[in-house]
């Protein structure tokens, strides 16, 4: 946890520290404003943060929703008002979390037929760019051992090699429905 009324003090603790979330005001001391922090805050490390101002005028209102915040609170406020959206703020942010997630229901839900609990976790690892070679260490498996599973996966899948696949849970994932072709 830390407190820094200064955005390069602020940048530098968030360089080595990934907290919760961030309670950023926009007029901060420093050669960047709490907008631009948070937008660094943001592209980063994806960490949410709640806007804490006097100002409500629209062109700060307009720069700060650009800067896609969890939350607004403008001063004067009150304990619960904080409170309150940071309790949003931490709700929407594992909601969004939880929607990304790679959970084995979420596969199951696309795949042909469901996956071996091996299949699942040999399927995230290669999320993570693991190679046969790498898989076949972590799992303590022979690489032939993990060619079957990368055939039955990859069936079940419906995809012709890993991109396909990979390409398949990105877009189950997020929702988008681009037509790719290769499966």
């Amino acid at each position: 946890m830390g407190l820094y009324h200064n955005s390069e003090r602020a940048l530098d603790f968030l360089a080595h520290n990934s907290p919760d979330l961030i309670l950023c005001d926009i007029r901060i001391k420093g050669q960047r404003d709490g907008i631009e922090v948070a937008e660094i805050v943001r592209t980063d490390k994806k960490i949410p943060f709640i806007f804490i101002t006097s100002f409500a005028d629209r062109g700060t209102l307009d720069r700060a929703k650009n800067a896609m915040p969890y939350g607004y609170v403008v001063k004067p406020f009150t304990e619960n008002d904080l409170l309150t959206a940071i309790e949003i703020a931490l709700h929407k942010h594992a909601t969004e979390l939880d929607h990304l997630s790679i959970t084995k229901t979420k596969i199951d839900g696309i795949a042909n037929k469901p996956l071996t609990k091996k299949e699942y976790e040999i399927l995230l690892d290669i999320t993570k760019g693991l190679s046969n070679i790498q898989l076949a260490e972590k799992h303590f498996i022979s690489h032939n051992t993990v060619m079957s599973h990368m055939r039955s996966l990859l069936t079940k899948l419906e995809a012709s090699n890993r991109s396909v696949a990979l390409h398949k849970i990105i877009t189950m994932l997020t929702g988008s429905h681009h037509k790719y072709s290769g499966a």
